[in-house]
């Protein structure tokens, strides 16, 4: 069915957050002008950025009338995101990261997908590409044919690392942005916050948590159970590009702190939301718990593997009271449970045992 079946009005606001990025950025804008759907507009959120970069950007915005340029101080890109979503006049939004690259029908196809099913948001498949042009191990693999998954499915997916939490292979209905305030607050995993901290960083206005990564995995999760569903296609449309050095991308040591400990704080989070909505997945959302705990305990660097680091002595805390659980959970594949177990008992001798191993292939 091709698109001139649907309503060639609908306005597509594609929101690409810069920062010091002039080597790829305007691969990534080609990319989006060359879509098969033409009435979308390209928001360029320079967030701070002082290689160059900057110039480029407005450089671009004069090349094209559909591209708007922003520029801000820098913030991070959730930062940049949540000042796009605001200025976004569009009735869907897209999200791609400045060093990423989309395929030509990609809009069109989602587009295409969200009008037969009449779900809100639909996501298409993914490629991880590295700076020589090799395809690299899959992350997410789409479906084999069209598939619609509710909330609860959805949710399965992602706690079983499954799904893609990701909102660049994704167009969302901009309704479950704007306007999205309903009171409900979900706490993170330190009970300690402020109410004020935690309504900053919780409450239901559809932006993305700012200071924090894998944000996009936290506004995923609190989105599902407001919504019908998700429909998913098999089509490859997103390009990730791994460049070299890139910490948010490769979990380096240098940003250890960083991206694991947000993803233990990510589980306590989906842990409290699944208990109120999916009391079904219980089980599922322990495991997931469990897991991000062990991606933690494989990654510290020894030297904080300190009781001054509160968080790693909270995760030992954790697994000692869980071992049980870990025992009987059906979810845990045999390795992660003896990890698991071994890390509750001599977690800083089992860390330098597995980084002996990891240094020695």
């Amino acid at each position: 069915m091709g698109v001139e079946m649907y309503n060639k009005k609908d306005l597509i606001s594609v929101i690409v957050p810069v920062y010091n990025i002039k080597e790829y950025l305007e691969r990534c804008v080609d990319s989006i002008l060359a879509q098969t759907w033409e009435n979308l507009e390209i928001l360029l959120v320079d967030d701070g950025s002082f290689d160059g970069t900057e110039l480029l950007a407005d450089e671009l915005g004069k090349r094209d009338g559909r591209i708007r340029v922003f520029h801000k101080e820098n913030g991070g890109s959730s930062s940049a995101r949540n000042l796009g979503i605001r200025e976004a006049r569009g009735a869907y939004l897209g999200f791609v990261d400045s060093d990423d690259y989309i395929e030509p029908f990609m809009y069109e196809r989602l587009y295409r997908a969200i009008k037969e099913t009449g779900m809100p948001v639909a996501q298409g498949g993914r490629r991880e590409i590295d700076e020589r042009g090799n395809f690299l191990p899959d992350i997410c693999i789409p479906p084999k044919e069209q598939v619609v998954y509710n909330g609860k499915d959805f949710m399965r997916e992602l706690l079983l690392h499954k799904g893609d939490c990701s909102f660049c292979t994704k167009l969302t209905d901009v309704s479950l942005f704007k306007g999205r305030e309903t009171g409900r607050c979900v706490l993170s995993g330190d009970r300690n916050k402020e109410q004020s901290a935690c309504e900053a960083y919780c409450a239901d206005t559809g932006e993305f948590p700012e200071g924090k990564l894998n944000e996009d995995f936290h506004v995923l999760v609190r989105m599902l159970p407001e919504i019908e569903g998700i429909v998913s296609v098999p089509e490859r449309v997103y390009n990730v590009f791994y460049k070299s050095g890139s910490n948010t991308r490769t979990g380096s040591e240098a940003n250890f702190s960083r991206v694991y400990g947000d993803n233990v704080d990510n589980a306590d989070m989906v842990t409290e939301l699944v208990r109120e909505y999916y009391p079904e997945l219980e089980k599922t959302a322990l495991r997931f718990g469990l897991y991000q705990r062990l991606d933690y305990m494989l990654h510290i660097p020894i030297g904080g593997m300190k009781k001054e680091n509160r968080q790693y002595v909270e995760i030992v805390r954790y697994l000692k009271k869980n071992r049980a659980e870990i025992c009987r959970n059906r979810e845990l594949a045999k390795k992660e449970k003896l990890y698991l177990l071994l890390f509750s008992m001599m977690p800083a001798t089992i860390r330098k045992v597995h980084w002996f191993v990891r240094s020695r292939r």
